[in-house]
This record gives structure tokens, sequence and C-alpha cells, in this order.
């Protein structure tokens, strides 16, 4: 596993693409997508609501990242196969328990959790549900999300089975990282560390070839893996 420490987020997301690139491997995906895929990344951010947030070489700008973090956290009437709102906040589509539809409101357990037991490890919640998810085309990313109350900080870890680096994680952790704060201040406590786990971070490098030109030109020099540069060859000399 590749980790990195980083200032802020905007860091976090640029480290994460420039890792991905050059120490990633081609793969095409069992969807016939042509990737460049790495070993398991970890992020971890001391202070993660330190500024900026957003790297320039985004193609996904504060606006959009702040609607994006919203739907998270209140939901949104656009249709998808999921949302992390529903998953996060009404866990068990599918699912019934004594007759009933299940409906688990998993933020609010981790902040009744952490309110009855401030030292529990067991403030989890996880987004996978077979029932609907072993057939699904687009199945969640993110897997798990835990939280623990220590010294009066909330630290958050989230889990992702598989995680775009250049296109989805800089909003995912816009997003969580708001999440995080949510939870914080439902408990009367401050923010405490952000970790953000990818076991298969990637990268389209032929669909999103113009958003990967932008962040080469953020990075200055860089060395592409073979391969990955074939739908771009914006930088001088390939």
């Amino acid at each position: 596993m590749r980790t990195f420490r980083s200032p802020h987020l905007a860091a976090a997301h640029e480290w994460a693409v420039r890792t991905v690139l050059e120490k990633g491997y081609l793969v095409t995906t069992e969807n016939g997508e042509e990737t460049v895929e790495c070993e398991p990344i970890a992020l971890e951010l001391r202070d993660p609501l330190a500024e900026p947030m957003v790297s320039p070489a985004s193609r996904f700008q504060r606006r959009f990242l702040e609607q994006y973090a919203a739907d998270l956290l209140e939901g949104t009437d656009a249709q998808f196969e999921y949302d992390y709102h529903s998953r996060l906040f009404a866990w068990g589509e599918g699912l019934a328990a004594g007759g009933l539809p299940v409906r688990v409101d998993q933020v609010a357990y981790i902040v009744g959790k952490l309110q009855s037991s401030p030292v529990s490890r067991r403030a989890v919640a996880v987004t996978w549900n077979p029932v609907t998810d072993e057939e699904m085309q687009d199945c969640p990313c993110l897997q798990l999300v835990s939280c623990q109350l220590r010294d009066g900080r909330v630290s958050m870890q989230v889990v992702f089975r598989s995680n775009d680096m250049l296109s989805a994680a800089g909003a995912n952790m816009f997003a969580l990282v708001h999440l995080q704060r949510t939870i914080a201040e439902r408990l009367g406590a401050a923010v405490g560390t952000y970790t953000h786990i990818s076991l298969v971070p990637h990268l389209y490098h032929r669909r999103d070839a113009a958003d990967l030109a932008r962040f080469c030109e953020q990075f200055g020099h860089v060395s592409p893996v073979n391969g990955a540069c074939e739908a771009c060859r914006g930088c001088p000399g390939r």
C-alpha cells in the first residue's frame, strides 16, 4: 500500500492521480474500459478542512463539489442506480424484517453510538447491499465509513473497493469530509483526522484524457507508465 500524509485535500487528490499515473499498470475492466490501475492507496489528512480543498486541475470545482456534498448529506431528486445519501441515511433497499421494509439511518447510529459510548469502535456504516448490488451494473464504490471520538475530536476512515482517482476521488473526499464535520457538530466535537483508503485506485486514461492533461500541466514534469498517454499526447516529446 502506498501512503501519503497530506496538508490538504487538493494535494491529496493531486498526489493520488500522479501516483496512479506513474506507478500503475494498464488494465481493461470487465466492462471493457481501459484504465491505469495501481496498488492500494491511503491518504491521511490531519486537518481535512484546511484549504485548498479543491485542486485547480480538477474538472469539478468548488460550486459543483458544494452541491455534491449537499446531495450526500440531504439527498437529491435525481435518479441513479444508487446514491450515497440513501446508502448512509436509509440503508436496506430490498430487505425486510418482521414484515416491514428495512430502513436504517446509519449516520444517526454513528452519532448515537458515540454519544452513548465515546470510546466505541463500532461507530461504522456500510453501503454494500447483496440483495441489490451483486447484479447492479454500477454498484457502490464506497464500502465502509468508520468514526472514532477521541480527545474531543471525531476521526473518520473510509474504504473504497474501487476509486476513480482522477474524476471522482476529489468529490468523494470533499463530500465525506463534510459528512465528518456534520457528525462532529452533532456530537459537539471538533473534526479530527480523515483517512481515505482506496483498494483499487485507477483512472480512465482514454476516456478522461482531457482531464488528465490538466493534472499533468499542474504537475510540471511527469513520467507516466507506458501506454497511459496514447490518447492524450499533450506533453512535449510524446
